[in-house]
C-alpha cells in the first residue's frame, strides 16, 4: 500500500487518518455503550426494547449529520463540519452523563436518548466528511481505502470493548466513568484535520448543481428516507411530548400521522428537488439493501455483547464482542486482495458476506461453549466485514454524478436504521421471546417479573417482556454465587448457574432462550440481503459487468454526464 503514490494530494495521508481517527472515536463509544446496556437495565428499570429505542439512538440521529452534511458539504467545505461535529460530540457527553437513578424514570430515558442522538449526529456529520474526502482522494482504488478508512470501527469497537472488560469487569468503573473515555480520539482527530487542505468532490469540481446530484437518488431514493424519518418522528418525539405534556403520543396511533405528514412534505420536497425524477432503480436497490445492512450489522453489534454474555458470562461476551472486531479490523485492509486475486467484485464480495452472516447468526444462536462461540462469532465476523465500506465504494462507482449526497444518503439510511429497526427490533424480540419462554415454563413468575409496560415494535403486537431491575438481580444474584464458588476454586460459570434458587435460575433459562431466538430471527435479514446482491449481481452480469463509472463534461456532445470506464 503507497499511500503517496494512491493519493491525488499531498495530504492524502494525513487526512485518511484524520478520518479514520474520526470514526475511530465513534466507535469506542458505541463499544463502550453496548457493555452497559445491563447497567442501564439496572440502574434505570429499562426493558430490552427501552434500551434499544435508546441505544437506537446512538444511530438514529446519524441519518441527520451525514444527510444535511452530504448536502451541504461542497458549499460550506469539509472544516466547518469538522469543528461542528467536534462541539456536537462535546455536548452529548454533558448530556448522557447527566442521567442520574435520582431523576425519574422518563427523564433519565430522555436524557441517555437525546445525548446518545447528539453523539450520533457528530458521527454522522463527520462521516459526510470522511466518505466523500475518501473517495475523492483514491478515485482509481475505492473499495480498497475506503475498507481502510472504515476499520476505524472495529477498531474502536476493540478499545471500547477492551475498556468495558477491563476497566468494567475488573475494575468496576461506574458506567460514566467509561463512556467519557471516548473523549480522547475525539480530541486527536480535532488535532489532524486542524488546518489540513482539502479537495472537493468529482461532481463538485464539474460544476454539478444540488439538483443534479439528486437525480439519481429520486422519488424512489427519497422513499426509503422519509420512510425512516417517519418511523424516527414517531419513536424519537412521541416519549419527549409524553414527558412534557403527560398525554401518551408514543403508543397512540394519532401520532403515527403526523409523522406520516411530516415525511410526506420531505417528500414531496425531494420531487421539487430532483423535478420529479423517478431515480435511479438499482441506487434504490442499494439504498435498501443497506438499510439492512445496518440492521444485521449495527443492530446486532449493539446487543452482542449484552446476548452472548447472558448465554455464556459477561466477561466473556465482551471479551468476544473484542475479539470478532479485532477479526474485521484486520479483515478490512484485505478488500484489495478479495478484488485482485480472488477475483471477486465488489457485488460478488457482498454476496459472499451475506451468505457468511446468515451462517455465523444461526451458529451462534447454538453456542454453549466459550470455544463454540469463537467459531460462531468469527464467522459471522467475516461475514459482516465488508458490508458498510464496499456499499459505500458501490455507490462511489456507480453514481459519481451524486457527489456526497447518495453516499451520505446511504450511510443515513444504515444507520437510522440500525437504530429504528436493528436495535429497537431486537430488544423487542428479545422481550417477546424471553417473555413467551417464561410464561410457558412458569406463569406464576412470569406475572411476577413481566414489565409494567408492553414492548412494541412496527407492526408486531404488544409482547410483555421482562422488568430489567428484576431482570438485573437474577443476573446479580448469578455473579455474586460464581464470584463464591471461584474463591473456592470452582471456575465453570455453569455450576453457579444449577446452584441458583429455582425463581431467579427460571427466569434466566427464558432469558436465554429469548436471545437464542432472536439470533433467529435476526438471520433472516443477511438472507433478504443475499437475494438482492444476487439480482445486482446477475444485472450487472447481463450489462457486461461492473464497472466503475466516471463523470464526462457536459459540454461533450451527445454526454449525458457519466460512462463506464473502458466502455465506448
Amino acid at each position: 500500500m503507497n499511500i503517496k503514490q494512491d493519493g491525488i494530494a499531498p495530504n492524502a495521508g494525513r487526512l485518511l487518518w484524520a478520518g479514520f481517527m474520526a470514526i475511530l472515536a465513534a466507535g469506542v463509544g458505541f463499544g463502550i455503550r453496548g457493555g452497559i446496556l445491563a447497567n442501564w437495565g439496572a440502574e434505570f428499570g429499562f426493558t430490552a426494547e427501552e434500551l434499544g429505542a435508546i441505544n437506537g439512538a446512538g444511530f438514529t440521529g446519524f441519518c441527520f449529520g451525514i444527510i444535511i452534511g452530504g448536502v451541504i458539504v461542497d458549499r460550506i467545505g469539509y472544516g466547518k463540519l469538522v469543528i461542528a461535529a467536534f462541539v456536537l460530540h462535546a455536548l452529548s457527553a454533558l448530556i448522557t452523563l447527566g442521567a442520574s437513578p435520582e431523576q425519574a424514570k422518563l427523564v433519565a430515558y430522555n436524557l441517555l436518548y437525546w445525548g446518545l442522538f447528539l453523539f450520533a449526529v457528530a458521527n454522522g456529520t463527520l462521516e459526510a466528511v470522511a466518505n466523500p474526502l475518501v473517495a475523492t482522494l483514491f478515485p482509481n482504488n475505492r473499495t480498497h481505502y475506503l475498507n481502510i478508512l472504515h476499520a476505524s470501527w472495529p477498531a474502536g469497537l476493540v478499545l471500547g470493548g477492551a475498556i468495558g472488560w477491563s476497566l468494567g469487569e475488573k475494575l468496576a468503573w461506574h458506567w460514566k466513568a467509561q463512556l467519557a473515555l471516548f473523549l480522547v480520539p475525539t480530541v486527536i482527530y480535532g488535532l489532524m484535520f486542524f488546518g489540513q487542505h482539502m479537495p472537493r468532490s468529482e461532481a463538485s469540481q464539474k460544476g454539478l448543481k444540488l439538483g443534479d446530484m439528486f437525480q439519481d437518488v429520486g422519488l424512489l431514493g427519497g422513499l426509503v428516507v422519509c420512510g425512516l424519518v417517519a418511523l424516527f418522528i414517531k419513536d424519537a418525539f412521541g416519549p419527549m411530548l409524553t414527558l412534557f405534556t403527560g398525554v401518551d403520543f408514543f403508543s397512540g396511533r394519532a401520532f403515527w400521522w403526523v409523522a406520516l405528514g411530516v415525511a410526506g412534505a420531505l417528500w414531496a420536497l425531494v420531487g421539487v428537488i430532483t423535478k420529479g425524477s423517478f431515480g435511479h432503480l438499482l441506487l434504490f436497490a442499494l439504498f435498501v439493501a443497506h438499510a439492512l445492512v445496518g440492521a444485521v450489522e449495527l443492530g446486532t453489534d449493539g446487543w452482542i455483547q449484552n446476548i452472548t454474555g447472558n448465554i455464556l458470562t459477561p466477561a466473556e461476551g465482551k471479551i468476544l464482542f473484542v475479539f470478532t472486531s479485532a477479526i474485521m479490523f484486520a479483515l478490512r485492509f484485505c478488500a484489495d486482495f478479495l478484488q485482485k486475486k480472488l477475483g471477486l467484485s465488489p457485488v460478488g464480495i457482498l454476496l459472499s458476506c451475506a451468505v457468511l452472516a446468515v451462517l455465523g447468526l444461526l451458529l451462534t444462536s447454538r453456542i454453549e461453549t466459550f470455544a463454540g462461540a469463537m467459531f460462531a462469532l468469527a464467522v459471522y465476523a467475516v461475514g459482516k466485514t465488508f458490508f458498510w465500506p464496499t456499499m459505500l465504494a458501490v455507490v462511489s462507482d456507480r453514481f459519481p454524478r451524486t457527489g456526497a449526497v447518495a453516499m451520505s444518503i446511504m450511510g443515513g439510511i444504515g444507520m437510522m436504521s440500525a437504530g429504528l429497526i436493528g436495535s429497537k427490533g431486537l430488544g423487542y424480540a428479545k422481550d417477546r421471546f424471553a417473555g413467551e419462554a417464561l410464561a410457558q415454563s412458569n406463569v406464576a413468575i412470569f406475572e411476577q417479573y413481566k414489565a409494567a409496560e408492553p414492548s412494541r415494535f412496527l407492526f408486531f403486537a404488544p409482547a410483555h417482556g421482562l422488568d430489567g431491575k428484576k431482570l438485573g438481580q437474577a443476573q446479580d444474584q448469578l455473579a455474586q454465587l460464581r464470584k463464591e464458588l471461584a474463591a473456592t476454586g470452582v471456575k465453570d460459570p455453569k455450576v453457579a448457574f444449577e446452584k441458583l434458587p429455582d425463581e431467579p435460575k427460571t427466569v434466566l433459562k427464558a432469558s436465554i432462550v429469548g436471545d437464542r431466538k432472536t439470533l433467529v430471527a435476526d438471520a433472516f435479514i443477511p438472507a433478504t440481503m443475499a437475494v438482492i446482491y444476487l439480482l445486482i449481481l446477475i444485472y450487472f452480469r447481463a450489462i457486461g459487468g461492473y464497472k466503475p463509472v466516471h463523470i464526462v463534461p457536459v459540454e461533450t456532445p451527445g454526454a449525458r454526464g457519466a460512462h463506464p470506464s473502458g466502455s465506448h
